[in-house]
This record gives structure tokens, C-alpha cells and sequence, in this order.
């Protein structure tokens, strides 16, 4: 089991572009296999007044290749570490608590990009403690059943800005998955933007100019007084 209060590593790509006041914060969730340096690549496609900070999940399954949870693939499907993925989502919110008080970002704009396992841990966060994000970008992710069960109240939810990509051709986490996903976020008052793609379990050129997309407008909304 992970332990929330070791710090998680990470990796900071500055600003391209100024902002007024403080920068805001996108933080990014790897999936599992994978380590901070994978998403990080997708950092010169998206908006410039970002800082961006990789996490590395805090479980190690080889050199190089971490995961937030253990898992397993079974032939009735995955199963899944239900305390270890409790305790992985803590460390990442515990980090982007400790990014909050530590860089020079805006508060109230801070928003997390997960995929596959970190999409995961990014739902899980953004249905929570919705407090603590101003969005969540959830690629090629599904939804654990402890978090639909213990989802904050409707009223911190409303208005939280969500988009759920998914590959209708996905052999990891099937479609069936994220749409699993949009019925239960259907359910709740959050902004939700649902997209499908016709592409695997990756990012497609497509779903990420849409995310850039979504992600800019996001920051050119009006701050709530």
C-alpha cells in the first residue's frame, strides 16, 4: 500500500504565455506501467499558461514503470486493489495540496489530466473532494465502484467542469467502460463533456486537440467572485 505522506515525484514544465496573476496548475496522472515523463509529452500541445506538473504514481513495478494500484486481469475482467487505490488517490491529492502551497499557482485554478490508471485516480479525485479542482480530463478511464458509492454531495459537485474521452476501439478499458462512465456523471449536476473516438487505449491526435480545446476555454471562463 502506498503511503500519502511520502512525497510523490514529479516534473514541472514552466509557463509558455503569461497569465494574469498566478499560473494556473495542470496536474497529470499517468497510467499504470508508466512514469511522470510519459504524459509530460503532451505538454507542448496544450495551452502555454499552464504550469504543468507529472506525477510518478507511488507503486513500483519495475524500473521505470509505476502504478497507483495494484491490479490483475482476469478472464471475469480486472480486479482491482480496492485499499490500494484509496491510498494512491490520497498521495495524489496530497500532492496537489503540496503543489498548492508550494508554487506560485492560482488556487482556484487547478485542474488534473489523467489516463488509463491515472484517468482512474482523476475521477476518483474530481468526484471526492471536488474542492480541491477547478476540472478533471478523464482519458480512457472507468469509474470504481467505492468512489460512485461515496460521491460528494450534489451541491460541491455542481458546475465542476468534466471531460470523459474514451476509444470506442479501447482493448484495455472498453467503451462500455466509459460510458459507464457518462450514465453516472449524467446523474450528477457536473459540466460534462462526453466524447468518443475511433482509436484504442492511447491518445489520438484528435481527442487531443479537443481536450486543448476544452482545457482553453476552461481558462478564458470568467473567475466566480
Amino acid at each position: 500500500m502506498s503511503d500519502s505522506s511520502t512525497p510523490l515525484e514529479f516534473t514541472l514544465n514552466e509557463p509558455t504565455l503569461p497569465s494574469s496573476g498566478n499560473a494556473p496548475l495542470l496536474v497529470l496522472l499517468h497510467g499504470v506501467g508508466s512514469n511522470e515523463e510519459d504524459l509530460m509529452g503532451l505538454a507542448r500541445f496544450l495551452d502555454g499558461r499552464f504550469l504543468i506538473a507529472s506525477l510518478r504514481a507511488p507503486l513500483t513495478i519495475q524500473d521505470g514503470a509505476y502504478g497507483w494500484y495494484e491490479l490483475e486481469w482476469t478472464t471475469d475482467g480486472i480486479n482491482h486493489d480496492e485499499e490500494g487505490a484509496i491510498a494512491g488517490q490520497a498521495a495524489a491529492e496530497t500532492a496537489i495540496d503540496r503543489f498548492v502551497k508550494s508554487l506560485d499557482v492560482d488556487p482556484a485554478r487547478v485542474y488534473i489530466m489523467g489516463f488509463s490508471q491515472g484517468a482512474i485516480m482523476s475521477l476518483g479525485i474530481a468526484l471526492s473532494h471536488p474542492e480541491k479542482i477547478a476540472g478533471a480530463v478523464i482519458m480512457s478511464g472507468r469509474l470504481l465502484p467505492h468512489v460512485a458509492a461515496k460521491a460528494a454531495s450534489p451541491d460541491l459537485l455542481a458546475g465542476l467542469p468534466v471531460m470523459v474521452v474514451h476509444g470506442t476501439a479501447d482493448p484495455v478499458l472498453p467503451i462500455e467502460l466509459g460510458r459507464q462512465i457518462n450514465d453516472f456523471l449524467k446523474q450528477t449536476p457536473v459540466d460534462l463533456t462526453y466524447r468518443e473516438y475511433l482509436m484504442g487505449h492511447t491518445v489520438s491526435q484528435e481527442s487531443l486537440l479537443d481536450i486543448t480545446q476544452w482545457l482553453t476555454e476552461q481558462l478564458d471562463k470568467p473567475l466566480a467572485k
